[in-house]
Formats: C-alpha cells, structure tokens, sequence
C-alpha cells in the first residue's frame, strides 16, 4: 500500500547500503606442511616417555593412589569381572574386601600437616652452567608422625629430591641440603615442596604443599664476542652523521682524553699516560649508526637434532646473546627478532642486559620460516641499522629476500651455524651477496669464530 505524504514534502531516495567486504583471513604463514609438522612436533612431544611419565604421576596425585593401590582397584574390578562371569560368591567377597581395603587405606592417611617450610640460596635467574646449593628448612606447629619431604625438579636440573623423616617433634626445625645444576638454557619450575604422607600399607598417599612452585630462569653462557658495526654497501650523505662523535663506548678507536673522575680505568691508556704525564683515557667513534637488530633463526627445520634439543640452536642462542651483550654494554641500541616475532622491543645501555637475556632463555624453536622475518624486514623503513642474522641455513628464497635488504644498503653480518654438510653452502652464498660472514662450527668457541670474519660486502 502506498505511503502518502504531505503536500509539498518530497522524500529523498536513500543510497543504497553498500556491505563491507568481507576480509579475507590472512593465510598462515607456514602452509599446509608446516602446519602438519607443527602437530607432528606436539604429538611427538605429548609421546614422549618423559612427558607420560609426568601425566601418569599427575594423576595418580589427582586421585590419590599409589601404584599398590591403583593394582588393588584393577585387581579388584578383573576379579568382579571374573565373578560375575562364573557366579562365585568367594571371588564376589575377595573384590568386595579389596575395594573396602583401600577405602579404609584412604581414610586412615593423614590429611593436614601443621608445616612451615622455606627454601634458602635459590634464586630467579641463574646462568648456563652455574650451579646451586639449596637449603630447605621445616618446622613443625604439632607433632608429626613419619612423613617424606618431596621436591619436585625438572630432569634437565636433576633427580627428584625425596627425604623420609621418621618424626618430627612440635617446633622443631629440620633441614636438608640438595644441589640443581643449571645444564640447559631455558625456563623451569621448581616444586612444589611437599610433604608427603602415607597409610600403614602404602595404598594411598596425601599431599601437603609447603612451599609453591618457584620459577627459575637460566640464561645462556655469555662469551666476549666481536663485532664491527661497518659502513653500509651504499652510502647515503642525508643518512650518514656527517661528523663522528665520541661515544662513551664503542667499536671505532675515536681518540684520547684526559682522565675525569668516574672514568673506567681499564680505559686508561698507560703508554700515553706515561708520555704525556697525565692519565689518558681511551674514547669510541660512535660510527655510521648506534642500531642494531639481531635475528636468531628459530626454525626447527633448519637446525640439528640431537634428542630432544637441537645444538645448533643452542650454540645459535648463545651467540646471539653474546653480540646483544656486547651491544648493550657498548651503548648501541638493539633490536632482537625471530622467525615467529620480535623477541624485545629496542633497548639501550648496560641496564636492560637482563631483559634481553629473560628472551633468549624463553626462546623456542617454531615452524616459522627465516624468509617471514626477512620479510617484516623489508618492510621496515629504517635504512641505518646493522643487521645480524645467525642461522645455520640460508636457501635460495631466503637469499633472494636478503639481496633485497643490501639492496636498501644495510649493513649484515651472517653468522653460520655449520652443523650439517649439506648447510655447508652458506658461507659462500652469503659471501656473494656481499654479506661479512662469521663461521661457527661444533665445538668452537664464539671469540674465535667471530674475530675472523669472510667476505667484504662493504664499500
């Protein structure tokens, strides 16, 4: 039915509404194949006898039984089974008895223990290599029959701490000494203590919790490494600081000074003092640019296999924690990406040392590919940073993509993790791209492998 309007009225025609297009999902980076590989990783993970063994243990804290009383419930149920099948009253009574047995084994463990525990000389971060001594003391509000004290620790740090303490009188104090040894870089948890207890038959067991779980961080080994941020393949005069200027650290020898009060001394030059009369202390050229980003190649593709971690990604970690130290200290601001994403945001100065080494010891391998973080790369406008890319594989996609950021003239270093022969064609292709080049082989120390560097891709 026709609407009517007023005399003089005009109704104006609405446009009409346009939809949205509709976005379209960004595909994934990493494909199909990679997609099948990352589920091959997890379930492969979630197979191995090491993780069974944990959910295994899970639940029968969960459920409060024993490996006694889980076979007691099993026997118990077969014999039922069994029972019924032959209608035998004896067997009836025998699967009624043990079920009835661990009941009363459950009931009769002691629930609550009036404990306090503390833990002294275990602290939040350690170092690759370092080792602790940790004291645990507790002290009992009541008296305390037989109890252990248990200290749950992840297998890369050591076996599972497990004391029987036969007694324990009210206010009394206990403690026990145990050592973890920092093995691996990574990020652990420690605990939780707990005291556990048992019924007279071992069918059951009850937990109490003293202290929680502590997270322990452990930072990969530091080693004094060089590096030379030089001048880029392509030089441009609106980039470039026309003028060096002293640096409170740095890479290029600028010049001399007299000595102030607050300078280090381990920069006193002692020839020139002893020439000149006067302490001389040395100072750094700040040179082409003070930005550095550091790419860590975290795809597990590339790397070596060595159980269940990879070597090359180790030895790959430590070195890009070393020339992020040595940055840091210098007074270069850095940047530290991986194939996944930035590890940091940019940093500067000797403080945030901790913060980069926080991110290389919770950095995992992924299935990213090293062509993704080449790409965002690309699409960073800045054209005056020294670029550092530590990889053990450098394809032919991933070659092409890094042509193009020299091309932009930056500065990049390579360092080639040389694990397996048929990676062994890094060094040269990325010396023909015009690349500096630093080798590092299994077994040999990073001041070594990069002091000496291959290929001069700058001008």
């Amino acid at each position: 039915m026709a609407k009517l309007f007023r005399s003089g009225e005009t109704k104006t025609p609405k446009a009409p509404k346009r939809k949205a297009p509709k976005r379209k999902a960004a595909a994934t980076s990493i494909g199909r194949k990679g997609k099948f590989l990352l589920f091959v990783d997890r379930a492969t993970a979630a197979l191995a006898p090491h993780n069974i063994r944990l959910v295994s243990q899970s639940v029968q804290r969960t459920i409060g039984l024993t490996r006694s009383g889980v076979l007691a419930i099993l026997a118990a149920v077969a014999t039922w089974l069994v029972a019924f099948i032959v209608a035998g009253k004896a067997l009836y009574l025998f699967a009624y008895g043990a079920f009835l047995l661990v009941v009363t084994s459950y009931l009769l463990a002691p629930r609550k223990l009036k404990l306090e525990g503390i833990r002294a000389g275990l602290y939040p971060r350690a170092r690759e290599g370092d080792r602790m001594e940790v004291e645990v003391q507790l002290t009992a509000k009541r008296r305390i029959a037989s109890f252990t004290l248990e200290e749950r620790l992840p297998e890369r740090l050591g076996t599972k701490v497990k004391v029987p303490i036969p007694k324990l009188a009210r206010d009394r104090t206990v403690s026990h000494r145990y050592g973890l040894r920092c093995s691996r870089r990574g990020v652990y948890e420690v605990g939780p203590l707990v005291a556990v207890t048992s019924d007279p038959l071992g069918l059951t067991e009850r937990e109490n919790v003293i202290a929680e779980k502590f997270e322990l961080m452990v930072h990969p080994r530091i080693e004094f490494v060089s590096d030379r941020p030089l001048t880029r393949q392509y030089e441009d005069p609106p980039i470039r600081p026309p003028v060096s200027k002293p640096w409170p650290s740095g890479l290029e020898f600028y010049g001399m000074r007299e000595y102030v009060r607050g300078d280090d001394l381990r920069r006193v030059v002692w020839r020139a003092s002893a020439r000149t009369g006067k302490l001389m202390v040395r100072e750094a050229e700040q040179g082409i640019t003070d930005h550095v980003t550091i790419i860590l190649d975290t795809d597990r593709g590339s790397h070596s296999k060595d159980g269940d971690h990879s070597e090359s990604f180790e030895t790959g970690v430590r070195a890009a924690a070393s020339l992020a130290v040595r940055h840091l200290r210098e007074g270069y601001q850095i940047r530290i990406e991986s194939n996944a994403g930035p590890l940091t945001q940019q940093m500067r100065g000797a403080e945030t040392q901790l913060r980069a080494l926080d991110a290389f010891a919770r950095v995992e391998m992924s299935r990213q590919p090293l062509t993704q973080v080449i790409t965002r790369m690309l699409s960073d406008t800045r054209r005056d940073a020294h670029n550092i890319l530590v990889t053990p594989k450098l394809d032919v996609t991933a070659a092409a993509q890094l042509r193009l950021l020299l091309n932009k003239g930056l500065s990049i270093l390579v360092v080639a993790l040389l694990w397996d022969e048929e990676n062994a064609g890094t060094v040269g292709r990325a010396a023909s791209l015009g690349c500096q080049v630093a080798s590092v082989h299994p077994g040999q120390d990073l001041a070594s492998a990069l002091h000496h560097d291959i290929g001069a891709g700058n001008r």
